[in-house]
């Protein structure tokens, strides 16, 4: 039996180079995770993203194109 998808469980796909994708960050490629209307990196931890790697925009709420929205200090 196949069961329909859980609407609470669907990715959001960024259209890139004319085909669907996950949303990623334009600064450092790494995929991001949907919190409301924002995308948010995945666990960051001491401005360092899910790959431990330390980046200014890891704890920035970004735009469906993965930029930046604002930068937290």
């Amino acid at each position: 039996m196949i069961h329909p998808s859980d609407p609470e469980t669907r990715q959001v796909l960024a259209v890139r180079d004319g085909h669907d994708a996950p949303v990623t960050c334009a600064g450092c490629g790494c995929r991001l995770t949907e919190v409301g209307d924002a995308f948010f990196h995945f666990n960051p931890l001491g401005g360092r993203d899910a790959r431990g790697c330390r980046i200014a925009c890891a704890t920035a709420a970004h735009d469906a194109l993965g930029r930046p929205i604002a930068v937290a200090v």
